[in-house]
């Protein structure tokens, strides 16, 4: 990895520069515009649309630096086979990145999800400093270099060259160690976003940057800071330690469009995900006594505007097309049949196949693994969730596997995340809880009053666990427990009601076994109840590699519902429920769920009409 640390000359009293920072984030390893879950080309963002984006605004503003904030590697399964094949070359996000000429970059905590020898392995071959602030070695030692002065030489405003210092500090959230506690403990150690951005700004400024930047992979979230807190931007950027951040993680976009980007007067760009968005962060510098912020401004640059796509550059698609057939011919691999669909489309509505039958195959691993075990005789549950269930992933972003042959494509589509299978031993108490969690998927609805929507869009489904074994009523007439991301808890009596276990009321004392994946298991996605459980099995199994064999261990499989939860009655009260428009072609479904089509709705969605 390149480094830069020779400091240039001074410059003089009131000279001015105007710099560009460009910034990516959450980027997944969608390098190219191509689903291969739908095994077609697509008007998807990627990385290679967003080279276009820079080579644009490169030949428009002369001082540019380009930064990554992390979550590049995983995500997709040209990412997954990068992993299994090994890298004998550079890792096909990082070659693409070298060519495009990024200045640094950051991991985020997907980077982490395939190991540290992998993730060295990878950034090793970056053509730019890779920096991280926050994790060290469990020995103390840096796993990376902890941060980074660029030197510049700039285009100053009257037409001359002046230096610039720049000072690069990489965060990630520091649960990293409980998401992934099996490839990481006993390997890495974390510390405090705020505080260690704040020490190490220090350092920087003291070692001659004159600007200082924190790629930092972390979103909205408290105003109040915590040592434990992931979502840490709102206080990074009060604590006045740092004077730009690049913001991530959460997958949301900043500026939002109302406002000029700055919070609490620091200049912060939050690019989306997936490549969806170029930030772009303008600095007006002006020196006096070294080199100040005179104004600050913050954009971004959609890939997919209303005028249509921008076009993916023709040297990133040339650079990866090697990568690209290697994962054509893994992700076609044939596994299996089905012999209904596998949708999510309605996964937040009711029961649904799908998630019934990710959660027979979960079941039947654990049941077997369980075998002998001491507490083999509790009650086995299963907890599933849709990965991809719209909200900011857009109209397209649902599981839509029709009836017929299934490849390993299909598997990477059911389950987008190398997570591992876990088992915990839980109250039922716990489970009360756990189940609170996931009915924060819904707004309140006030009974009687017309036309309200069902679903709360800061909500990710991802963190919508149906608990099968289990039956219950969710009443949506009662505010949440949780916040939609989950960083809230509010008092009341919650919205779960007539929780059952074949029949009978499961009461707090009550004991349980709930199959899950690493991330749940650890409390990923704001879970608490489930971080309480006791780890009684700890598989090394990834969960999409169990759902693949359970398909080819029971060809052709039957996805059924099975009755687990449903809407409490509220005096027949219509509400609203918005999903992918790809669901009419599942009118059968919507049906038996008592969904009628109302018409298209905002951004691509399509509504739906329900009486609960």
């Amino acid at each position: 990895m390149r480094t830069e640390t020779d400091r240039p000359a001074i410059p003089a009293e009131g000279r001015q520069l105007r710099l560009v920072l460009l910034a990516t984030t959450d980027l997944h390893a969608n390098l190219r515009p191509y689903n291969y879950y739908l095994d077609n080309e697509a008007d998807d963002p990627c990385l290679a649309r967003i080279e276009t984006l820079v080579d644009r605004l490169r030949a428009a503003e002369p001082n540019c630096v380009l930064f990554d904030n992390g979550d590049t590697l995983q995500g997709t399964p040209l990412g997954d086979v990068a992993q299994e094949r090994g890298l004998t070359a550079p890792h096909p996000m990082i070659a693409a990145m070298n060519q495009m000429g990024y200045d640094a970059a950051t991991v985020g905590n997907h980077d982490f999800n395939y190991g540290l020898p992998f993730l060295e392995a990878a950034v090793e071959s970056a053509d730019f400093p890779v920096v991280l602030a926050n994790v060290d070695r469990a020995d103390g030692t840096s796993l990376m270099p902890r941060s980074v002065i660029l030197d510049r030489v700039l285009h100053s405003t009257d037409g001359g060259t002046e230096s610039l210092r720049i000072g690069v500090i990489g965060l990630t959230p520091p649960q990293i160690t409980k998401w992934d506690s099996t490839l990481l403990t006993g390997k890495v150690r974390t510390y405090p976003i705020v505080e260690t951005a704040t020490a190490e700004a220090k350092a920087l400024r003291k070692a001659g940057a004159d600007l200082v930047v924190a790629l930092c992979h972390s979103g909205q979230g408290p105003e109040q800071d915590a040592p434990d807190l992931e979502n840490a931007l709102l206080p990074l950027a009060a604590s006045g330690a740092v004077d730009v951040i690049v913001a991530g993680h959460t997958h949301r976009v900043w500026p939002d469009g109302s406002n000029n980007g700055l919070i609490h007067g620091v200049p912060v760009v939050q690019p989306g995900f997936f490549g969806s968005h170029l930030g772009q962060i303008t600095l007006d510098l002006i020196h006096r006594d070294g080199w100040q912020i005179n104004d600050a401004s913050s954009c971004l640059h959609p890939v997919l505007p209303k005028a249509g796509p921008v076009p993916a550059s023709p040297a990133i698609l040339s650079l990866s097309e090697d990568s690209h057939e290697q994962t054509l011919v893994h992700t076609r691999r044939p596994i299996g049949e089905t012999r209904a669909p596998l949708e999510t489309y309605f996964a937040l509505a009711g029961d649904s196949p799908t998630l019934a039958f990710m959660a027979e195959a979960t079941l039947t691993h654990a049941s077997r693994a369980l075998e002998g075990h001491p507490l083999a005789g509790l009650p086995l549950l299963s907890a599933v969730a849709p990965f991809k269930g719209g909200g900011r992933g857009g109209p397209g972003y649902y599981t839509d596997i029709p009836e017929g042959p299934l490849t390993i494509r299909n598997a990477a589509d059911l389950y987008a995340f190398p997570n591992t299978l876990q088992v915990l031993r839980v109250t039922g108490a716990d489970l009360t809880d756990w189940l609170e969690r996931s009915a924060s998927a819904f707004l309140q609805i006030t009974p009687g009053a017309p036309g309200q929507a069902l679903l709360d869009p800061g909500f990710s489904s991802y963190n919508f666990d149906v608990l099968f074994g289990l039956s219950y009523a969710i009443d949506v007439s009662q505010p949440a427990r949780f916040s939609a991301d989950g960083e809230q808890v509010f008092p009341g009596p919650g919205r779960i009601r007539d929780l059952r276990y074949k029949g009978r009321n499961v009461t707090g004392t009550d004991e349980f076994l709930v199959v899950t994946n690493s991330y749940r298991a650890a409390g990923g996605g704001h879970h608490p109840a489930a971080a309480r459980g006791e780890t009684v099995l700890q598989s090394p199994l990834a969960v999409r590699k169990l759902l693949a064999d359970h398909i080819g261990d029971t060809s052709p499989i039957h996805p059924r519902a099975e009755l687990t939860w449903r809407f409490a009655p509220l005096g027949r009260t219509d509400v609203t429920y918005d999903t992918g428009p790809g669901a009419l072609t599942h009118s059968d479904r919507a049906a038996a769920l008592g969904l009628r089509p109302l018409g298209p709705a905002p951004n691509g969605f399509y509504r739906f009409g329900m009486t609960l």
